[in-house]
């Protein structure tokens, strides 16, 4: 069941490529269905996600938003489909979600700055450089800018990734022939132990999404591990409530066997409230 993450640069063609790559092997694609999904878990307009993600949204939105909460679901849309496999995942942080999943290759789709400047004129059928240019930075930025702060990565690094593809050199038919040769390679075989570690995060990452989605959890942040179907908590709660609440919220998700719930209770009261993280 194949599974490959891209990049997803404004202008860079990584649309086209996916498309065309999931046309010709049978795959889904993920990408837009993301931003609903989340807005939906979150209970705010699908715009708001898109602004957000896009670094089009106001000073007041900025402030307000709540990316972790962003982020968390955003882990558990991309891992979830990961898990299912027969796909391809574009932008929404696959590359960096699924690098530790040695089956999955991870890929950077580049183009010069000129090269996405003229498409995206084409696009707006506009002969309004600055304008294009504009909107091209304001995108890298926020794509840069998310990278950051959610992976601590910096998003043009080319050691994050198994290939990078020039689309100012290399055709979209090329690329996408590239990327199915690299899915035949022996080192992104899938195996009985790259398959089971996808599914373990894709559970610890519907056990976070559901702890958050909670109002008696939702700013409570513990460690996860889950390995066919046994989740493991460990970290620090305030009180044996949290940490009952806690562990049942966690068994109640779907996938979920069994706890083991190594949790601690803190020996004194808390002075002030936990800070997400």
């Amino acid at each position: 069941m194949p599974v490959i993450a891209l990049t997803q640069g404004m202008g860079s063609l990584a649309q086209d490529i996916a498309e065309q790559l999931a046309a010709e092997l049978n795959l889904a694609t993920l990408q837009h269905e993301v931003a609903e999904h989340v807005a939906q878990k979150m209970h705010v307009s699908k715009s708001l996600i898109s602004r957000l993600r896009g670094g089009k949204a106001g000073p007041i939105e900025r402030l307000t938003a709540d990316t972790d909460s962003i982020a968390v679901y955003t882990a558990e849309e991309v891992l979830d489909a990961a898990a299912r496999g027969n796909v391809v995942l574009r932008g929404w942080g696959a590359t960096c979600l699924l690098r530790p999943v040695a089956h999955v290759p991870c890929v950077r789709i580049m183009r010069p700055f000129a090269k996405r400047v003229e498409w995206l004129m084409t696009q707006l059928d506009t002969d309004d450089v600055e304008l294009a240019e504009k909107e091209i930075r304001r995108s890298d930025h926020a794509n840069a800018s998310r990278m950051h702060e959610q992976f601590g990565v910096d998003w043009g690094d080319p050691v994050l990734f198994d290939m990078v593809l020039n689309t100012d050199r290399m055709s979209v038919d090329t690329c996408v022939s590239q990327l199915k040769a690299l899915l035949l390679r022996p080192e992104f075989a899938e195996t009985d132990a790259s398959r089971a570690l996808l599914q373990g995060m894709a559970l610890s990452a519907r056990v976070r999404a559901a702890l958050r989605a909670n109002d008696d959890t939702d700013e409570i942040n513990v460690s996860i591990e889950s390995v066919d179907g046994k989740v493991t908590l460990s970290g620090i709660v305030v009180n044996k409530s949290e940490l009952a609440i806690t562990e049942q919220v966690a068994a109640g998700v779907p996938g979920v066997t069994s706890i083991d719930n190594q949790l601690r209770v803190m020996t004194k009261p808390r002075m002030f409230p936990q800070v997400r993280t």
